[in-house]
């Protein structure tokens, strides 16, 4: 499956009732954390960032549910606790946390971004200080298909590769802003964005190094009280240079 993701950047999984169960354990789960949680949401109120926030067990399992690795087309591997990405309706709105180009980017260009490459000292230089192995999206709750979805530019997995992988292999620690900014705006000139709207009992696989982000809630899109929540796993490799030499 991993393989597949990688021929275009992304590949659904589903529909399977195995992960359909799956995600009606986790569901629950992720609706109590909302409700205790003292996490701030961003982006006016719209957006619950949720980074370790589902109670899952290090194989996945969710209250006795085991995450179904085979359906997922998926090597066993530890997990850490899932992200709980949650949208409400009229996301983005601006902050205070974001400036008004930022606040820009995230309505106009979906927030795009490389997951792993991060943003340091006072100038925001970018470093991958998180090697992610892969990227894994699964809905928990039955939403429409305008209720900010995931957005893939198709094939720029290619293109963040061949910009960042040579460099990368030299120096784990390279200050890689320029060098993704231009790859970045070439994936948005050459790739095609795709929206993958998705509903319990799907899962969404990204390659490591596609550019993603997420859509702008839709006029009139439909969702729960709670807002759109998707929970992401993004496993660790060993090491930068192993992010680097992988296909």
């Amino acid at each position: 499956m991993v393989g597949r993701a990688a021929a275009r950047g992304w590949v659904r999984i589903g529909p399977d009732d195995r992960i359909a169960g799956w995600a009606a354990a986790a569901l629950p789960l992720a609706q109590q954390a909302l409700a205790t949680s003292h996490e701030d949401w961003r982006c006016g109120g719209t957006w619950f960032v949720g980074v370790d926030a589902l109670t899952n067990d290090p194989d996945g399992a969710v209250a006795g549910v085991p995450l179904p690795w085979q359906a997922l087309g998926l090597p066993a591997e530890p997990l850490h606790r899932a992200q709980l990405s949650v949208i409400r309706p009229g996301y983005p709105q601006p902050s205070p946390q974001e400036s008004p180009a930022a606040f820009a980017f995230r309505r106009d260009r979906d927030a795009a971004h490389l997951d792993g490459l991060l943003a340091e000292g006072p100038d925001k230089r970018r470093f991958l200080r998180e090697p992610h192995g892969w990227i894994l999206g699964l809905p928990l709750n039955d939403c429409g298909p305008g209720a900010s979805p995931l957005v893939v530019w198709e094939g720029s997995h290619r293109i963040l590769m061949a910009a960042l992988a040579p460099v990368l292999a030299r120096d784990p620690d390279a200050d890689l802003t320029d060098i993704y900014a231009a790859a970045r705006k070439q994936a948005f000139a050459s790739c095609p964005r795709v929206e993958l709207p998705s509903r319990p009992g799907e899962a969404t696989l990204l390659h490591r190094a596609t550019l993603h982000g997420v859509a702008p809630w839709a006029k009139g899109a439909t969702a729960p009280p709670e807002g759109r929540i998707i929970a992401y796993f993004r496993p660790m490799l060993a090491s930068v240079a192993a992010w680097a030499a992988l296909p």
